[in-house]
């Protein structure tokens, strides 16, 4: 219950960020304003890059709790709360009670997994439906399930593959399936091919997924390129999305995301590779497979994000709650130094906040965020002493908790403290403050700030803008401006309108005497008004 408590206590107190957040959030409530659940579109432009289900899931919960930020967040919550759940069923079933609780807290409490469940990703969902997958198959797959129960976790490993493949595409399908092939290549085991239910599965995966991709191909003749070749193919062997990295770039967000268990990975990576038994199912050494499948895999695309390889993680917390539940509780007394030196580094670098301050962040805001990460750092060495304590009285599980527990209120502390920043990449004051009236056009210059669209509760007129908007621009060029000059003719038209831009492009149509008076401004961005 405090767990719960924790998790979803302060999931709407930060404001919605650009561009992630906001893009999610403006999708899925467009989907509800619109009345049209088949073809996404952001900001009134059909919209491709992704499947329709997050979308789906974000609109119901608009319309179920409120178009707020709470509601906004809710379903990547969810999705990290189930995950959590399903790890610990998971290790219950295949190692018993300690190790199931032991897996749920490594889970619960890895900072990657943290924040990206309370932030507006798409990416936590995929890892929940992955990780429904994956739990579903190991379940399946041992020996002593019977075939009703093995046929019936089957489906639901299909399934999963199919809300994966609904909430990003191939992916949903590329990893659970590449993974088995490695496995069996690596180990030389086949015989579990042969109770994958393959036919009946593949049925539940079409029944589920089909529907969508027909009827939107056939009403968007131009969405199967789309969504196939340019944002499946092209995203992973060209740098064309601008997101590229060197091979070692998930690297940091590993060790950092994998905290407070981070010196458990060498621990693990010995584990995986021991052969356990004789059965025809090796649980850890699929395990292993993969995690490391999944790091190696977006370490190659060409595209790259930090969230990426959030579908690792369900993998190492089974092989993590695995291991410490073979251990006696003074093995981890070690373990513990690695993170403790983190969080007071951490504490430390508060007392030096200054050193980030630029103009486009101020100290203002920067102070905010070092207080809190300081509490979050005591919250989190407290925590440690507790857990040091316990397994000093050899109370393993009792370390485990306080040291999750530890863990996810400091992440939480740090949270909170970011929103006086996020302020800077949100829109939400700037809505507050000028309250456009409903016949008021809102334009957006050469600049777009995602979360513009959610908090007007509307769209706004893109000009002489393009990146992710190519698509629907192409397919509906009377939706957008694609010019100043265009621009200047709607303005001076207009009855009512404002403006969002950036400072040069109020240089440059000044300079060309465009009236306009500014009524917002800060070092990223500024709004203008017709007088």
């Amino acid at each position: 219950m405090v767990f719960a408590v924790i998790w979803f206590g302060a999931l709407g107190h930060n404001v919605l960020i650009h561009s992630d957040e906001g893009r999610y959030a403006t999708l899925s409530l467009g989907m509800l304003q619109s009345g049209d659940w088949l073809s996404p579109r952001l900001n009134g432009l059909l919209y491709f890059e992704k499947p329709v289900l997050p979308y789906w899931l974000g609109a119901l919960s608009f319309q179920w709790f409120g178009i707020n930020e709470f509601a906004a967040r809710l379903w990547p919550a969810l999705a990290g709360f189930l995950s959590i759940g399903l790890v610990g069923l998971t290790a219950n079933r295949l190692w018993g009670r300690e190790a199931g609780n032991l897996s749920a807290m490594v889970m619960g409490s890895s900072c990657w997994v943290v924040l990206n469940s309370h932030f507006l990703n798409l990416d936590t969902g995929l890892m929940a439906f992955l990780t429904l997958s994956l739990c579903s198959f190991l379940l399946a797959q041992r020996e002593d399930a019977g075939q009703s129960a093995r046929r019936s976790w089957m489906w639901l490993c299909w399934a999963g593959m199919a809300g994966a493949t609904l909430s990003k595409g191939l992916i949903g399908i590329a990893i659970p399936g590449a993974v088995l092939v490695l496995y069996s290549l690596l180990f030389r085991q086949f015989a579990f091919w042969r109770r994958l239910h393959l036919v009946s599965g593949l049925i539940v995966l079409l029944l589920l997924t089909a529907p969508w991709f027909i009827q939107v191909s056939l009403k968007n003749p131009g969405f199967a390129h789309f969504f196939f070749i340019h944002e499946h193919v092209e995203r992973f062997l060209t740098t064309e999305h601008r997101r590229s990295g060197p091979f070692w770039y998930f690297v940091p967000y590993l060790l950092v995301g994998f905290m407070p268990w981070v010196t458990l990975l060498p621990p693990i990576l010995s584990q995986g590779l021991r052969r356990e038994g004789r059965g025809q199912m090796q649980p850890d050494r699929l395990l292993l497979v993969w995690a490391v499948f999944v790091f190696l895999f977006f370490s190659k695309s060409g595209s790259k994000l930090p969230s990426y390889i959030l579908p690792m993680f369900p993998a190492l917390a089974l092989l993590a709650g695995h291991l410490l539940s073979r251990q006696r509780p003074a093995w981890l007394l070690k373990h513990l130094l690695v993170p403790v030196l983190f969080w007071l580094s951490l504490l430390v670098a508060t007392f030096f906040v200054q050193r980030w301050v630029s103009p486009d962040t101020p100290l203002a805001v920067l102070r905010p965020l070092a207080h809190y990460t300081a509490l979050g750092a005591l919250t989190f060495l407290l925590g440690a002493a507790c857990a040091w304590r316990f397994l000093a009285l050899e109370r393993l599980t009792a370390a485990v908790i306080a040291l999750s527990l530890a863990s996810l209120a400091s992440l939480t502390l740090i949270q909170v403290g970011y929103n006086p920043y996020a302020q800077l990449k949100s829109s939400k004051e700037i809505v507050a403050m000028l309250k456009p009236t409903p016949d008021t056009e809102v334009f957006s210059v050469r600049y777009y700030d995602q979360t513009l669209p959610f908090y007007l509760h509307r769209d706004v007129v893109l000009v002489d803008y393009v990146d992710e908007f190519e698509l629907g621009e192409k397919t509906e060029p009377t939706r957008w401006i694609p010019t100043l000059d265009g621009f200047a003719v709607r303005w001076r038209a207009a009855h009512r309108a404002l403006a969002m831009m950036a400072g040069d492009t109020y240089q440059q149509l000044k300079a060309q005497g465009l009236p306009m008076q500014i009524v917002y401004q800060d070092p990223r961005r500024m709004v203008v008004a017709k007088p």
